[in-house]
């Protein structure tokens, strides 16, 4: 999946650019499309992306019968929790 396609189907582009009203939709969309999708990779990829705009569930929350999504989940949170931290020294 595209980011940039991605970003463009569920907000136009830029999400940050939606009025509060028209983000909560747009990010309903996504959740929604989320929670319905059966492609694993597709499935992560959504999740990832709402994890970029703060509100993907935690990873065994979000993946509770794919433990190998679960683990990748897990090691792309560790990952930018890292580079977060390591960025802000």
């Amino acid at each position: 999946m595209d980011l940039d396609a991605l970003l463009e189907y569920y907000f136009g582009g830029d999400p940050d650019a939606l009025s509060p009203a028209a983000r909560e939709v747009a990010d309903g969309k996504l959740a929604m499309d989320f929670g319905v999708e059966q492609e694993p990779g597709r499935k992560f990829a959504l999740w990832a992306l709402m994890d970029a705009l703060g509100f993907a569930p935690f990873p065994a929350d979000a993946f509770p019968k794919h433990p190998q999504l679960r683990a990748a989940a897990d090691a792309y949170l560790t990952a930018a929790y890292r580079l977060e931290r390591d960025s802000g020294e």
